[in-house]
């Protein structure tokens, strides 16, 4: 019981998923038909990028760039943005979540070995922000820009046009944000003693470009899950182990919930309405109440609008705590760090989140759609 409760505290989301999928289970009982809810691309994309980021992060490869980039800043102001920076374009790269368990780390060795705790807050929000938010511009940035992507099809150059504009407003936004510390001189001596292994970073970073071609339909996603798993599978067994499988285990129960409710004759057309009216309030909303990648899922068996409903679920993982589960991580991992301090966190945490939702919401409504 005792590791029951354990793994539902530790994958909050996954066990939400679970039970959805179940009650809808009941309503619209299985049939052939919950065969056609999956997206098998997006789930062997998902897993292939994970694995590999995997392998990448095992050898510290993003930890040690991240360090040498941070190494070069000479005050608080500066150290700010490199952190910030360093994690909106680590998003782009290997998805919000990882890019916050992988730089969070850093940013509170940087602020905690040059004696400024006071900004830890601050700083862990704007990472926060930025790996929501810089995720949003690439395919693989945020698991619901994967998902939406193979779901129709999307064409890149399409989908980066599509995201461009909040993709400048949201770096605009960050960069002003970060300006607001003082440029007090701080001295950050090099940690890590560590060093990339050539031949290790070669072969993953040539598994992560050929992880890419299979998103971006150049490669048949089959022929990576026969390559990728079977190279790392000799490689690093442990990369393959540390995959997150609970988060596509959430994909996978969302299918089955989502596919349910558009089954839902009240539901389709509740939901249809809504949504006629505005996707991307709509999905902003969604998003507030049951997380960004849900939403994703969920809305697109009601609309065929994926421009507002793309900028709806990026947008929309800034706002509330549970409004996407990279918020959940920054909130979990300060809160372990900065235990006594959770209320000025999340007091924080919403004044600038809101901030940043009003303004994006009113710029994609009156100038990207």
């Amino acid at each position: 019981m005792k590791t029951i409760l354990n793994f539902i505290k530790q994958n909050t989301v996954t066990s939400i998923a679970a039970l959805a999928a179940l009650v809808t289970s009941v309503i619209v009982p299985p049939d052939a038909e919950y065969l056609h809810y999956f997206d098998l691309k997006t789930l062997s994309c998902l897993f292939l990028t994970l694995a590999v980021i995997c392998a990448l992060k095992n050898i510290k490869f993003f930890s040690i760039v991240a360090q040498k980039v941070v190494m070069m800043t000479g005050n608080l102001r500066i150290l700010t943005l490199a952190l910030v920076y360093i994690t909106f374009i680590g998003s782009m790269l290997i998805a919000n979540d990882m890019a916050l368990i992988t730089f969070l780390p850093l940013g509170y060795f940087a602020l905690s070995s040059t004696q400024n705790h006071d900004h830890m807050a601050y700083v862990f929000i704007l990472q926060n922000i930025s790996a929501n938010l810089g995720g949003m511009l690439t395919p693989f940035g945020n698991p619901q820009n994967l998902f939406i992507y193979s779901y129709f099809g999307v064409p890149t150059g399409e989908f980066m046009g599509i995201m461009l504009p909040p993709f400048l407003l949201a770096i605009a936004m960050l960069t002003g944000a970060c300006f607001l510390l003082k440029p007090e001189p701080l001295t950050l001596n090099d940690p890590a003693g560590h060093r990339l292994e050539p031949k290790r970073t070669a072969l993953y970073l040539a598994l992560f470009a050929f992880s890419l071609l299979i998103v971006f339909r150049i490669v048949p996603y089959w022929v990576g899950l026969i390559l990728i798993p079977a190279v790392l599978f000799f490689a690093d067994r442990k990369a393959l182990r540390k995959v997150d499988y609970p988060l596509l285990a959430t994909f996978a129960l969302f299918f089955i919930f989502s596919g349910n409710m558009a089954r839902i004759p009240a539901v389709n057309d509740l939901v249809s309405g809504l949504l006629q009216r505005s996707t991307l309030l709509v999905a902003e909303a969604s998003c507030q109440i049951i997380s960004n990648v849900p939403s994703a899922i969920l809305l697109s068996r009601f609309t065929g609008n994926y421009k507002e409903l793309l900028l709806g679920v990026n947008i929309g993982g800034t706002g509330t705590l549970i409004s996407s589960l990279a918020s959940l991580i920054t909130f979990n991992h300060f809160k372990t760090l900065r235990p006594g301090h959770t209320k000025q966190y999340l007091g924080l945490f919403t004044l600038l989140n809101v901030i940043f939702l009003a303004v994006m919401t009113a710029a994609a409504y009156f100038f990207f759609i």
